[in-house]
């Protein structure tokens, strides 16, 4: 495949680089929607434009292949394949048979013009440093010729952090290592798990065009021990003593910022939730999800005398009997 048949996907969808999968969806849509045959009989130009967005819908919404399609541009199937270019692709004069993978013809290119795929070096558990090229090694015939380096895209760098949930939920300052320079970033208020950070100009230097792209973050936390995310909210679980579940009780309840007083009804079960309303994580703008109480009935293991007789007297005084639904149940 020759550089001019590179077919650039996200142009085909009209979304950026980093859209997430559910731009890239929502996108897709909308164009397959625009340019479906059956609402535009005998156009082939919309025929044409609906088989590239399906085209390109199928490599996008595929994690593997899209990594691929973004480090390798055009020759990203070679890639995938794991075999080096064959004759045919477009680069006059030069021999690919002399390698016996993919990843031995990158790597010997990457060797020639000084790049370096390497990690950092931090103490802020930054980690699992890689390149990516927006247009891929998608101008070989430039890069060999010396003509038309200054055409290829600058490299961009991703990486991986990891946040307290304290830091992530009141936003933090970070510093860290990367060949040799120390980078400061500053983290809002409100990142979660999978939230990405734009650091423009300090990515890897392209070993083609000495350009240097953007370094981006990927969030991650470490497990906290008591919440959890559950979607956009954060989820809890809370014990209480039979006889508060009985009947009813108002406990204190953690939050992000701070512990509430929550009115638990009588009569709840075990695994039952509550919502606070306006309590959970807080978005970058300023707003606040909810938070989820999931109750856990916990008996005591040791009982005082007193506490013990209140249980026998309740024992012999109680008509309940949980487990009548299922008493007559046979197979």
């Amino acid at each position: 495949m020759a550089a001019t048949d590179f077919k650039d996907y996200y142009q085909i969808l009209g979304v950026s680089k980093t859209a997430t999968p559910e731009e890239i969806k929502k996108a897709y849509r909308k164009l397959a929607r625009k340019y479906h045959p059956d609402l535009n009989p005998g156009d082939k130009e919309a025929e044409k434009r609906f088989k590239e967005i399906n085209e390109a819908q199928e490599v996008l919404s595929d994690p593997e292949k899209r990594a691929k399609y973004d480090q390798f541009g055009q020759y990203w199937q070679q890639a995938a394949a794991g075999t080096p270019p064959g004759a045919g692709m477009g680069v006059d004069g030069f021999d690919f048979g002399q390698y016996g993978s993919f990843d031995d013809f990158i790597n010997e290119l990457l060797g020639r013009f000084g790049g370096s795929s390497g990690r950092g070096s931090t103490g802020q558990q930054v980690y699992s440093y890689r390149t990516t090229s927006p247009g891929g090694f998608g101008n070989f015939e430039d890069v060999f010729g010396g003509s038309g380096m200054r055409d290829v895209p600058a490299t961009d760098t991703e990486a991986a952090i990891t946040l307290t949930f304290s830091e992530a939920f009141h936003g933090t300052q970070k510093s860290f290592q990367l060949d040799g320079e120390t980078i400061k970033v500053r983290i809002p208020g409100g990142a979660k798990p999978g939230s990405r950070i734009r650091i423009k100009g300090k990515g890897r230097i392209s070993p083609f065009s000495q350009q240097r792209g953007d370094l981006y973050l990927t969030i991650d936390l470490q497990p906290h021990p008591l919440f959890k995310f559950e979607g956009d909210n954060i989820v809890c679980e809370v014990p209480i003593t039979p006889e508060e579940a009985a009947l009813g009780s108002k406990i204190k309840i953690p939050t992000p910022d701070g512990s509430v007083t929550m009115k638990i009804p009588p009569g709840v079960d075990s695994g039952q939730s509550l919502r606070l309303r306006g309590k959970g994580w807080r978005s970058p703008k300023g707003n606040r999800s909810d938070q989820i109480v999931k109750l856990k009935i916990v008996t005591p293991k040791e009982l005082t005398p007193q506490e013990r007789e209140c249980y026998e007297k309740l024992r012999q005084a109680s008509s309940y009997n949980p487990r009548r639904s299922i008493e007559e149940v046979r197979l």
